[in-house]
């Protein structure tokens, strides 16, 4: 039935647009491009003979033979206009009428089309340190982290054209990698077998890096490595949490301190009952049990009381 409103209580969502994935851009592939010291010299030649060609036809005055010295000096002008240099660490990344026609990695003297737009792009690997952030961990305790992540441009025309700035693109998803990575563990787990942001950082880094390569991957960017470079609470609950982890040690070493005395009461009172070296009943048993454990068990050093009577005296 319907409610006051004419609403039905078990109203069925509507379903949810799929997310609409643009167009992936081209992938890097490798430009043509011929020898340079061939084309420069195919472009000397021909200045040099449309020069001639133009000074024979000025000298008998025929439109036609200077036009097609000044065709032959152009040609050879725009053949060396298509010299490029590559220097190692670096790539070119080519586009004529504004359509990728691929990219040059190989270093040295090339010559590619002279009326393409070349734009370089640095391959060497990169470092990105993040500022020191204050997050949130599971817990929703505040933290402080920051890393650093090694970087190298893999795919030139997805870094070029799949974003606006690749390098800020980095930064930005390293930033958010960190976040949510610090949003996802606590800063000290309190279960067995649980990660923790401070006692699993191999466990959390490959996590991290991991998760910052899937946010990167997009813009053609491989991930070499990631490190935490900066971990602790934040400043205002600092104090407490030291108080916290100091009674966690407390109680971990009152922990192995029983466990030990227990241990060396039992082999004692073994050991008395295997030798034969006096017969206790349980109420003694347990008197001593109890003197054991604070002498053993105890912070401070004990002050014995001899008995010089008998043994129930």
């Amino acid at each position: 039935m319907s409610g006051p409103t004419g609403v039905s209580p078990t109203a069925v969502e509507p379903p949810r647009q799929p997310i609409e994935v643009p167009s992936p851009p081209p992938d890097e592939r490798r430009a043509t491009t011929l020898p340079a010291w061939l084309m420069f010299l195919l472009g000397l030649v021909g200045i040099g003979l449309g020069g001639l060609v133009v000074s024979g036809g000025g000298a008998t005055n025929r439109a036609g033979v200077v036009f097609v010295g000044v065709v032959l000096a152009l040609l050879g002008v725009l053949s060396l206009r298509g010299l490029i240099t590559v220097t190692p660490g670096e790539a070119r990344v080519l586009q004529f009428l504004g359509r990728y026609t691929g990219t040059v990695r190989r270093d040295g003297w090339t010559w590619v089309n002279p009326l393409s737009t070349r734009r370089a792009v640095s391959t060497r690997i990169r470092n990105h340190e993040t500022a020191v952030m204050k997050v949130n961990d599971a817990d929703g305790n505040p933290i402080e982290m920051a890393c650093v992540v090694v970087w190298q441009v893999a795919d030139t025309a997805r870094a070029v054209f799949a974003v606006d700035d690749f390098i800020r693109f980095v930064g930005i998803q390293t930033e958010t990698a960190v976040r949510h990575i610090a949003t996802s563990y606590p800063y000290d787990s309190h279960e067995v077998g649980g990660l923790s942001l401070r006692d699993n950082a191999e466990e959390i880094t490959e996590k991290l890096s991991a998760e910052i390569a899937a946010r990167v991957q997009p813009a053609g960017v491989r991930v070499i490595e990631s490190r935490l470079t900066h971990l602790a609470y934040a400043a205002e609950i600092a104090q407490a949490m030291l108080q916290r982890q100091q009674a966690g040690a407390v109680v971990a070493a009152r922990q192995r301190i029983v466990e030990g005395a227990v241990g060396m009461v039992q082999l004692a009172l073994q050991r008395l009952s295997e030798e034969e070296v006096v017969e206790l009943d349980e109420e003694r048993k347990a008197a001593m049990v109890s003197n054991l454990l604070v002498v053993l068990c105890g912070d401070r050093s004990t002050q014995p009381v001899v008995n010089t009577g008998t043994l129930y005296q």
